[in-house]
């Protein structure tokens, strides 16, 4: 059975994100849309809230689970079963930085690979950070996230 593991903060996910999960389905057999736990990194969404929301965006996809980790992302892989890493490259910096992420989890997961998507070129502009942005901003940022997601008007940042 090949797994793929999309790790990520999805905080908030982005259209971005979901494009890149659909446009992988044809390729495994299952894909894990994993919330990666970083007790250092402060959140604007609490991980039961990004949990949730990535249930519904995923609800109508079979062939895709929610879960969430702590620690190495290659060893969560290992401890699943998962041979490879799903991941998105907006431009070259995302490049540079993922080559490097990516060599390291082919040795620490024990030859683990990492297929990389190129972003669609209408979405390559959106990251979870300019999303934020707009939130914490008071923007609307509808445009950006699936329609499943209702940010609430108000929220206070974790």
């Amino acid at each position: 059975m090949k797994i793929a593991v999309f790790p990520g903060s999805f905080d908030p996910i982005t259209i971005g994100h979901v494009d890149l999960v659909t446009r992988a389905l044809p390729l495994f057999d299952q894909i894990i849309v994993a919330v990666g736990l970083n007790t250092t990194k402060k959140y604007l969404f609490s991980l039961e809230q990004r949990l949730a929301w990535l249930r519904q965006v995923f609800a109508g996809y079979p062939n895709v689970r929610v879960d969430y980790f702590e620690n190495l992302t290659a060893h969560y892989c290992q401890r699943i079963g998962a041979r490879y890493l799903l991941r998105g490259l907006r431009n070259g910096s995302d490049f540079d930085y993922e080559k490097t992420i990516s060599q390291l989890n082919h040795i620490v997961g024990g030859g683990i690979e990492t297929v990389f998507f190129i972003a669609q070129p209408e979405l390559s502009h959106i990251s979870s950070t300019i999303v934020r942005e707009i939130i914490v901003g008071g923007g609307n940022a509808a445009l950006f996230i699936p329609k499943e997601i209702k940010i609430p008007t108000e929220f206070k940042r974790l």
